[in-house]
């Protein structure tokens, strides 16, 4: 059991907020879907390391591979993708036009034991797939201890 403050004046003299919240319903009004459309979410991202590549998934459903850009600039991997979408309908008496706009951009730092030439994307089920192998990396210098004189 929870143990909760009750601000019986409330039922007496109700403010203005209680009023707005019994009417509209306004402490549910930010959690609509209405608001939350998907052209304003970021896309979930998979990252798995395996031993000789990496592989970054980008959720990413309702769009074409022509919408995408992926670019690489000082070793940052960009991946970004635009939607617009314009649907005129004409009637008798009138004229309807819905005009959809989407977009995103997401970045990752690459580390320097990966080849930026061989990276490969593919588009399939809603899903951008990219695999971006690995170099083979030398043995790594031994530590030294320098003494001090």
């Amino acid at each position: 059991m929870k143990l909760a403050k009750k601000n019986d004046r409330r039922s007496v003299f109700p403010d203005f907020r209680s009023i707005m919240d019994d009417f509209w319903g306004a402490d549910k009004f930010f959690e609509n879907d209405w608001i939350n459309l998907p052209r304003f979410r970021t896309p979930a991202v998979n990252i798995v390391d395996n031993e000789g590549d990496f592989q970054i998934e980008v959720a990413a459903p309702g769009l074409h591979k022509e919408d995408f850009k992926i670019e690489i600039d000082h070793g940052i991997l960009n991946i970004s993708a635009e939607k617009e979408e314009t649907v005129e309908k004409e009637e008798k008496d009138f004229t309807r036009r819905e005009f959809n706009y989407s977009s995103f951009h997401r970045s990752f730092s690459l580390p320097e034991n990966v080849d930026k030439d061989s990276i490969v994307a593919k588009y399939e089920d809603g899903v951008l797939k990219l695999t971006v192998k690995k170099l083979e990396v030398e043995e790594a210098p031994k530590a030294k201890s320098i003494a001090i004189q």
